[in-house]
């Protein structure tokens, strides 16, 4: 996607997402959310959280979802992970999927992921009349470059995507955790409503394209 002086943005590649799942692993093993839809009181939690990001990676490959890599050199320092709309990837993917997370997640964990994506796009459709847009599920940078900045890097790369996809209306994201909500807020993103998904209190965000934010003003414009 683009070189800024000595790191790298760009699509990852079918090689590079063992290095993403390694990533993510790390970042979002203590996230309140997964720790709560994959049961982290239990003890096989590292092993069906491990697997599980494996398997949404593969199924964001197969489907030709956006992933997007911040590098420098061959060290991946971040990810970003969109779907992007109209491409069938919502609620229950592909039956595969759902049969490949059912043997490594179990039954309630798979259940509650699928019902997290219901309840994004019901609340998207509810408060905003949106269905055409990206969702932001994974964003991620290694512990070790972590409060570097790289972050802004990676929400700003996932904006250009949508140059990608000029029919798409913005992206979305869910914060579940509060002290991320600054990093979003400074790039135009404005929360939608809030959601608990089972017992996580989280708050919907999202971020218009330009096209989008264009035509609600004319519509506003014209009452």
């Amino acid at each position: 996607m683009t070189t800024t002086n000595t790191s790298e943005i760009r699509y990852l590649v079918a090689e590079e997402l063992k290095l993403a799942a390694s990533l993510l692993y790390q970042a979002y093993h203590d996230d309140p959310l997964l720790m709560a839809l994959f049961q982290a009181e239990k003890v096989d939690y590292e092993k069906r959280l491990r697997a599980a990001i494996r398997e949404e990676l593969a199924a964001f490959w197969e489907a030709q979802q956006p992933m997007i890599g911040v590098f420098i050199g061959d060290s991946l320092l971040g990810v970003a992970c969109l779907t992007e709309p109209g491409k069938s990837f919502g609620p229950g993917r592909y039956w595969h999927w759902r049969l490949k997370m059912l043997l490594t997640a179990g039954y309630v964990s798979t259940k509650q992921l699928v019902d997290k994506e219901e309840r994004i796009q019901a609340a998207m459709t509810k408060e905003l009349g949106l269905d055409h847009y990206h969702m932001l599920a994974f964003i991620a940078v290694n512990p070790r470059y972590q409060h570097q900045g790289w972050g802004d890097v990676l929400v700003q790369a996932a904006q250009q995507a949508l140059q990608d996809e000029p029919s798409s209306q913005g992206i979305a994201v869910l914060i579940t955790q509060p002290h991320h909500k600054s990093l979003f807020v400074q790039h135009g993103y404005q929360q939608v409503t809030d959601l608990m998904i089972g017992d996580i209190a989280g708050e919907l965000y999202f971020c218009r394209s330009q096209a989008s934010q264009t035509e609600t003003e004319e519509e506003a414009a014209h009452g």
